[in-house]
C-alpha cells in the first residue's frame, strides 16, 4: 500500500537519508571518537571554498581594471569601494589595479593555508577511522564464539582486516574530496549566477542532464566492485593455507596443484579487477567529452544571444573552465568510489552482529574447583542437525585424573572443549561444584585452567615469551622450573640463544617433540588447578614421552587432570578411564577393571599391544 503511496520530495529525501544512516552505522558511528577531527576538516575546507570565491569576485574587478582602466572606481563593484576606502576616490587606475592584485595574492595564500590545514585533517580523520575500524574488527572477534572460526576462512578475515579496511579509508578520503568539490562548485556557481543568471541557469540545466547519465554508469561500476572483494579474499585464504602448508605441499609433492590453484585465484583477482577499471575508466573520458560540447555551445549562445561585458564574459568562463575539471573529477571520484562498494559492504558485514553467535559470559566469579565437573545429559554438534556427542553422564572429581579413550571422531576433544567452554552443550548442562558452567565468569575460570593440545601454537617470538604466555607476568625462576618439569630445559640451555632463541614462525625451529614441550611448559607456569591434556604426548619420541609421562605423573598430584590418550600403556595410573564410541560412553571405570571386562576397552588395549610387538 505504501510502496504505492507519492511522498513529496522532501520527505523522500529524509527516507533515503535515514536508511543510509542505518545501512552504513556500524561505519558511521565510528566518527563519534575523532567528532573535533572531522568539524575542523569540514570548517577549514568550507572556508577555503569561501576565499576561492572572494579570489574569483577580485578577479572580476582585476579584468574591470584591465578591459576599462579609466572607469570610476564606483563602477567596479565591491572592490572598487574597498579601494576608495583604503586609498581614496582620487585614486589612479595602476593603484588600483595594485591593490586588486595585492588583495588577489593575498586570499590565494589564505586559501592554500586552509587547504593546507583542511588536508591534514581529512588525513587524520582517515587514519583514525581505519584504527578505530581495525579495533572494532578486533573485539568482535574476541567476542564471539569459537563456532565462528570453525566455520570461516582465516584468509578472508584477515583480507578483511588488512585490505578492505585500506579501501575503505580511500573510501572516506573520496568524500572528503567530493565534500570540498561541492563546497567549491557551490561558490562558483554563486558567482556565476552574480555575473550571469542566464548562462548559469543554461549551465545548470547542462550539468543536471550529465550527472542523470553519470549516475548511471556509476552504478554499473559499484555492482563489478563485489567481485573484487569476493576475489581478494579467496586469494588471501589461498595464499595463506600455502604459507602455512609449504611443508605438506612439498612432502607430496603437490607443487604443480598448487601452482594451478594458485593462479587461478590470481586471474579471477586480476580479471576482477580489470572488468572494474573498464566500468569506472570508461565514465571520465565521456564527461570530458559531453563537458566540452556544452562548453563550446554555451560559448555560442554567450555571444551571439545575451550582451555581456567583455571582462564579466572572460570571468564567467575561467569559472566554468574552474568548474568543469571540479565536476569531472568529483564524477571521477563517484566512479572509483562504486569500485570500493564491495569493501564497504565487506567491512559492514565483519561487524554486523546478525547471523553470528557470541559467546555470553557469566557473572559468578569462579574462587577454584572444590569437588567435581558434571555432565548431565549433554549433547553436543558443531551443526545441531548432526550430532556429535549424544547424552554424556559423566562426574569427573576433583584431585584425580580422568582418561578419555576411544576411536578418532569418538568426541574425546569436542568433550575436552566442551568441559573448557570452548562451545556450549545443545542439549543438558555442565556444573563445577554444582554450578551451571555458564553462569561462571569464564576469565575467572579458564585462569585455573590449562590445556595442552595435540595441535600446538608456538608464537614467533623467544623461548622465554613462549613459556611466559601461560603467566604473563612470570620471573625467569619461574619460567625455568615449568622448562624443567616439562623436561624442556635440556634442550633449551643448548639453544644458541637459550631463553632467549626465536622461535620462528609456529616453532619451524623446534622438532614436534620440543614445540610439545614448550606447551607443556607454558600450560605448567600456571599451576593449574585443572590440566586437560589433548594427546599432549602424541608428537613426541617414546623417550621424550617416558620423561614427559614422568612430568605429568609428578605434577598431578593434587590437580585434576582430564587426559586424551591415543597410547593407553600414558593412563595407566589414571583413576577413572572413560570409552566413547561414535559420541556416546560406551564403557567408564579403573584401568584395570575396564581390562577384566574385556570389552571395548580392553579390545583397544590389545590392538595396541599386537602393533607395539609387530613394531
Amino acid at each position: 500500500m505504501l510502496t504505492h503511496l507519492k511522498l513529496p520530495h522532501s520527505v523522500r529525501n529524509i527516507l533515503k537519508a535515514s536508511t543510509f544512516w542505518q545501512e552504513n552505522y556500524l561505519i558511521l558511528r565510528e566518527f563519534r571518537n575523532f567528532r573535533k577531527i572531522t568539524v575542523l576538516s569540514v570548517i577549514f575546507t568550507l572556508f577555503a571554498a569561501v576565499f576561492e570565491g572572494v579570489s574569483i569576485s577580485f578577479l572580476l574587478a582585476f579584468l574591470q581594471s584591465l578591459t576599462t582602466p579609466n572607469a570610476p572606481a564606483e563602477q567596479t563593484g565591491i572592490i572598487g569601494k574597498v579601494s576608495i576606502l583604503i586609498l581614496g576616490a582620487d585614486a589612479s587606475p595602476n593603484s588600483r589595479l595594485y591593490l586588486i592584485s595585492a588583495l588577489i595574492l593575498l586570499s590565494t595564500w589564505i586559501r592554500a593555508v586552509f587547504n593546507y590545514f583542511s588536508g591534514i585533517y581529512t588525513e587524520k580523520s582517515q587514519l583514525i577511522l581505519a584504527d578505530c575500524l581495525r579495533k572494532q574488527m578486533f573485539e568482535q572477534l574476541q567476542a564471539l564464539s569459537l563456532g565462528y572460526f570453525t566455520e570461516s576462512r582465516s584468509g578472508e578475515i584477515v583480507n578483511t582486516m588488512t585490505t578492505e579496511i585500506e579501501r575503505l579509508k580511500q573510501v572516506f578520503g573520496g568524500i572528503s574530496f567530493i565534500i570540498t568539490r561541492v563546497l567549491v562548485i557551490i561558490v562558483y556557481f554563486i558567482c556565476l549566477f552574480y555575473i550571469s543568471w542566464q548562462m548559469t541557469v543554461i549551465s545548470i540545466l547542462v550539468f543536471s542532464l550529465l550527472a542523470v547519465g553519470l549516475t548511471t554508469l556509476n552504478r554499473r561500476v559499484r555492482e563489478a566492485s563485489f567481485g573484487i572483494s569476493e576475489a581478494n579474499g579467496l586469494f588471501n585464504t589461498n595464499t595463506l593455507e600455502l604459507v602455512n602448508g609449504i611443508r605438506t605441499v612439498q612432502i607430496f609433492g603437490t607443487q604443480d596443484f598448487e601452482r594451478d590453484r594458485f593462479y587461478k585465484t590470481s586471474n579471477k583477482l586480476l580479471n576482477a579487477s580489470i572488468k572494474v577499471v573498464y566500468a569506472w575508466t570508461f565514465v571520465k573520458p565521456i564527461a570530458e567529452c559531453i563537458i566540452m560540447t556544452a562548453m563550446i555551445c554555451l560559448i555560442i549562445v554567450s555571444f551571439t544571444k545575451l550582451t555581456i561585458p567583455v571582462s564579466a564574459l572572460l570571468t564567467f568562463f575561467f569559472v566554468l573552465v574552474r568548474v568543469t575539471p571540479s565536476i569531472q573529477d568529483m564524477n571521477g571520484t563517484l566512479a572509483y568510489l562504486s569500485t570500493l562498494a564491495g569493501s564497504l559492504e565487506n567491512v559492514k558485514a565483519f561487524l554486523s552482529t546478525d547471523n553470528k553467535t557470541y559467546f555470553e559470559n557469566g557473572e559468578i566469579h569462579f574462587p577454584g574447583f572444590k569437588r567435581s565437573i558434571d555432565l548431565v545429559s549433554v549433547d553436543f554438534g558443531y551443526d545441531p542437525n548432526h550430532l556429535v556427542l549424544h547424552n554424556i553422564k559423566l562426574s569427573i572429581e576433583r584431585g584425580k585424573m580422568t582418561a578419555l579413550v576411544g576411536q578418532s571422531g569418538s568426541g574425546k576433544s569436542t568433550l575436552a572443549d566442551l568441559i573448557a567452554r570452548f562451545y556450549d552443550p545443545i542439549e543438558g548442562q555442565i556444573f563445577v561444584d554444582g554450578i551451571d558452567l555458564r553462569m561462571l565468569d569464564i576469565k575467572s575460570y579458564r585462569e585455573k585452567i590449562a590445556v595442552v593440545s595435540q595441535d600446538t601454537f608456538i608464537f614467533n617470538t623467544s623461548i622465554r615469551n613462549n613459556i611466559a604466555y601461560g603467566k604473563l607476568d612470570a620471573t625467569d625462576a619461574e619460567i625455568q622450573e615449568a622448562a624443567r618439569l616439562a623436561n624442556a630445559l635440556e634442550f633449551i640451555q643448548g639453544m644458541p640463544e637459550g631463553l632467549d632463541t626465536i622461535l620462528g614462525e609456529r616453532g619451524v625451529n623446534l622438532s614436534g617433540g620440543q614445540r610439545q614441550r614448550i606447551a607443556i611448559a607454558r600450560a605448567l607456569i600456571r599451576n593449574p588447578e585443572i590440566l586437560i591434556l589433548d594427546e599432549a604426548t602424541a608428537a613426541l619420541d617414546t623417550v621424550s614421552e617416558r620423561l614427559i609421562q614422568e612430568s605429568i605423573e609428578n605434577i598431578s598430584l593434587g590437580r585434576t587432570v582430564i587426559a586424551i590418550a591415543h597410547r593407553l600403556s600414558t593412563i595407566a595410573k589414571a583413576d577413572k578411564v572413560v570409552v566413547l564410541e561414535n559420541g556416546y560412553i560406551v564403557e567408564q571405570g579403573k584401568h584395570a577393571d575396564l581390562l577384566e571386562l574385556r570389552g571395548k576397552f580392553w579390545k583397544y588395549y590389545q590392538l595396541q599391544q599386537e602393533s607395539g610387538l609387530k613394531g
